[in-house]
């Protein structure tokens, strides 16, 4: 009579013998394999959810717009060295690399290698390459640009306190903006002329690094010099001059705007327009009439003035082309120190069309602190507004191309950080140097991440509270529901 076998598995040998060992370690390797190629796939593929308070990592759709648009391959050097990575910004980059097969990147130590130091410099003498940094490459344009830690914060101001208080990250921003400058073939060009007294390149630090970063190339020229000559593709930014332009080198500015070169002028209400007939005759010709004085807002216009200082002017913001997109955002508030005023344009030229962009409350003056009268309190003989603070124009040459200008009463708004970080200046220029340059708007659009976690409030503990009393309520109440009929048995 023959026996039941016995099932393998039930078997002791194998239940406790080296073969479950065997298999138990085939297992786990087999789960340390899966293991490594989810972790493979999510760096390839993105698959990581971003659960984090700010949602550093997500990109939003206008950087998966510009990835899906790249045609030239774009490397990132991450400048870390091996333990002090900034985990985010690698997060990040994977994220780049997985949307785009044109996008790689590496991590390397610069002290591992010194050649990137010589290879990529930055832009100013005390700007160089060091770890904690990213250079985005494009080899096909030899185009690059290198990002510091400070370039990934920004700052607003703490009006009570008077000082500057981390706000946001910008990594998305930052890297995007660098890639799509990077696979530029041509980057437009912003020459500010030099030998008139205007604004140096210490003054206007503030107003270069803005348009920098906004993928603009900016050069310092002096007229005549053979290695800096304009071309009628570039922009010619006049700031503030004191002296007068000599005949030679209005000779060439009018050349340059007949072949439709376009130019962007301020003039500070101290400025001596009257003594300098060549370059009042330049900005006439675009319809700026220029007019003696400071503008003052009236003690009844309130809203037109900040900070009961009635030379910090709140300009109103007129309907244009430059300024449509801005006042569709409610982008603008804007800040003018000390500004000169314009005539509003007239008509009469048909090849000429001038407007008024920033325009003064109605009951503005004009006070001319030349005549030795301090007082900013008005007088009968001052004009009243409203008055021009800034216009923009657009002129068909003779040669039929068509020559664009703007003029702004007070350069504060282009030097001035404080009132880049107050107000909406920095959209406001980049949209004159847009419209300018006859460019598309280049708007990324991307928000700052907030860097700090939002404090708890009381209705943000609210919800958290009520579950916390609840929860064991409601496992009382079934406690009692079970127990309670069993308590006569």
């Amino acid at each position: 009579m023959s026996s039941k076998r016995t099932p393998f598995w039930r078997n002791p040998r194998f239940r406790y013998g080296s073969i479950s060992t065997v298999l138990m370690c085939l297992f786990l390797a087999a789960l340390v394999a899966l293991n490594m190629a989810v972790t493979r796939l999510e760096k390839q593929q993105g698959w990581r959810v971003d659960f984090s308070f700010n949602a550093l990592t997500t990109q939003s759709e206008k950087t998966l717009d510009i990835l899906a648009g790249l045609d030239k391959p774009v490397h990132i050097y991450a400048l870390f060295a091996r333990g002090q990575e900034d985990q985010p910004l690698m997060e990040l980059l994977d994220r780049y690399a997985a949307v785009s097969p044109l996008v790689t990147w590496e991590q390397t130590d610069v002290s591992l290698n010194p050649g990137l130091m010589t290879k990529y410099r930055g832009n100013t003498s005390d700007e160089y390459v060091s770890n904690d940094s990213l250079i985005v490459t494009c080899e096909a344009t030899g185009r690059y640009r290198i990002l510091s830690p400070a370039d990934f914060i920004s700052l607003s101001l703490d009006y009570e306190a008077g000082v500057y208080e981390i706000a946001g990250l910008t990594y998305e921003s930052k890297i995007t903006s660098a890639i799509n400058y990077v696979v530029q073939e041509r980057i437009p060009r912003v020459m500010v002329l030099q030998g008139h007294g205007e604004l140096d390149e210490d003054g206007t630090a503030v107003f270069a690094e803005l348009l920098e970063s906004n993928n603009f190339e900016v050069q310092y020229f002096r007229l005549g010099e053979a290695d800096a000559a304009l071309q009628p593709e570039d922009l010619l930014a006049i700031l503030s001059p004191v002296r007068d332009l000599n005949d030679a080198e209005t000779a060439l500015i009018s050349d340059f705007a007949a072949k439709g070169g376009s130019i962007l002028f301020t003039c500070d209400y101290s400025d001596p327009l009257k003594d300098m007939p060549n370059y009042a005759a330049l900005l006439r010709s675009y319809g700026f009439e220029g007019l003696e004085g400071i503008v003052v807002a009236s003690p009844e216009e309130r809203d037109t003035y900040y900070d009961n200082v009635r030379i910090d002017l709140i300009p109103r913001m007129q309907s244009t082309e430059v300024t449509l997109s801005l006042l569709d955002a409610g982008a603008d508030t804007l800040l003018l120190a000390g500004s000169k005023a314009f005539a509003l344009p007239q008509e009469g030229d048909r090849n000429l069309i001038t407007q008024t962009v920033l325009q003064s409350g109605d009951k503005a003056y004009l006070r001319d602190l030349n005549s030795g009268n301090l007082s900013l309190d008005q007088s009968a003989e001052d004009a009243e507004g409203p008055f021009a603070l800034a216009l923009q124009a657009r002129r068909v040459t003779e040669q039929g191309y068509v020559s664009r200008a703007f003029v702004l009463g007070s350069s504060t708004l282009l030097t001035s950080s404080q009132i880049h970080a107050m107000t909406d200046a920095q959209e406001f220029i980049i949209r004159v140097t847009e419209f300018l340059l006859d460019t598309e708007p280049v708007d990324l659009g991307i928000m700052a991440k907030a860097a700090l976690r939002p404090q708890l409030s009381v209705e943000s503990t609210m919800l958290g509270s009520m579950l916390l009393v609840t929860l064991p309520m409601l496992v009382l109440a079934a406690a009692l529901l079970v127990l309670w009929p069993r308590r006569s048995r």
